[in-house]
């Protein structure tokens, strides 16, 4: 299978996921069906995985796979002597394993897929899906049993817990082992309305689960958060949520018993504290008092950053939305799998 027939079959993925969310071909009725299908048993499966979110994050990568991205991105990287790269599968939120599967797959090497338990739903689809536009992608894809063997490399996602647990197995073989990371939004008080409400889409979306979700904000001092709590009261809806709105109801009474300060609309409480990763319903926030201050604040937390959203960053409703070659703790993956 050469490069092209790869390529190919992401673009006409794509394409097909543009058609899903427009207009559906009589043709495909069953694709579509199916789609459908498994993005309603992924929410019963996972309670997180609600489909408005489930929705936005396949949407985002239909946006990504247009030709004219993916040659780019294939440009030049293709193994000669193709590897089996073991890959474990984060599954904080829908999907987010995609793009590692991608890398891997048009680099020319073979995935060994473990799958997390809580998205082994959505990911199969795509991968038949793949298949179905070309067949020898199907060789290019293994699932691993209980215990993972027979492999070159790997590609692992989790919590800095876990990161220690993937060193200590696997750091005898080349690979890319990720650690819990978050993003930040800098704030000047000069936002717009506009802006604040594009910044609520950086906080909910996926309900603050992904490391690219804003858990906490840098703001100048003597803030107001006024403009900010009017600006997000369309994301209400996230309290409606059962899993959300237990954590928002567990996190509020043990402020309450604490006796900790904290701000609160009904769906999302903001606390000062100098820690990066809020809880869910949960939105931390600390005060700078000049520029310097904040490069200095970058400078010392970039290790655990992946996204920084404000004006001159990543622009306001845009962290969860990251193009093909925005990689997972800035690690070039293609990079990477090409030199194996």
């Amino acid at each position: 299978m050469i490069l092209k027939e790869r390529i190919e079959a992401f673009v006409n993925a794509g394409l097909f996921i543009k058609r899903h969310y427009g207009n559906r071909l009589p043709a495909e009725s069953q694709l579509h069906e199916g789609l459908d299908k498994v993005i309603e048993l992924a929410y019963l499966h996972n309670g997180w995985f609600s489909p408005n979110f489930v929705n936005e994050a396949i949407n985002n990568i239909g946006t990504m796979l247009n030709k004219e991205a993916l040659d780019d991105f294939c440009a030049n990287r293709e193994v000669k002597n193709p590897k089996i790269v073991a890959l474990i599968c984060a599954g904080n939120i829908p999907m987010v394993a995609f793009h590692d599967l991608m890398s891997i797959i048009l680099s020319g090497n073979k995935a060994l897929l473990k799958l997390s338990g809580d998205d082994n739903i959505l990911l199969p689809f795509f991968i038949k899906l793949l298949v179905h536009y070309e067949p020898a992608i199907e060789s290019s894809i293994l699932f691993a049993g209980a215990k993972l063997t027979n492999f070159d490399a790997v590609i692992a996602t989790g919590s800095n817990n876990t990161a220690g647990h993937f060193n200590y197995y696997f750091g005898k073989y080349p690979n890319i082992i990720r650690k819990n990371r978050t993003s930040i939004a800098i704030l000047t008080g000069s936002e717009s309305t506009d802006d604040l409400k594009d910044l609520g889409k950086d906080i909910f979306l996926y309900y603050g689960l992904g490391c690219r979700n804003v858990s906490k904000l840098l703001v100048p001092l003597n803030y107001n958060f006024n403009s900010f709590f009017e600006s997000i009261v369309d994301f209400g809806f996230v309290i409606e949520n059962k899993k959300y709105g237990n954590n928002y109801d567990y996190h509020r009474a043990i402020y309450l018993l604490e006796q900790q300060s904290f701000l609160d609309n009904n769906f999302l409480m903001i606390r000062q504290s100098e820690q990066l990763n809020s809880p869910v319903a949960t939105l931390y926030y600390d005060f700078y008092k000049d520029e310097p201050e904040i490069e200095s604040y970058l400078n010392l937390n970039k290790e655990n950053l992946q996204c920084i959203v404000g004006k001159n960053y990543v622009p306001f409703g845009y962290s969860q939305r990251p193009v093909i070659t925005d990689f997972a703790d800035n690690v070039n993956t293609l990079d990477f799998l090409v030199t194996l």
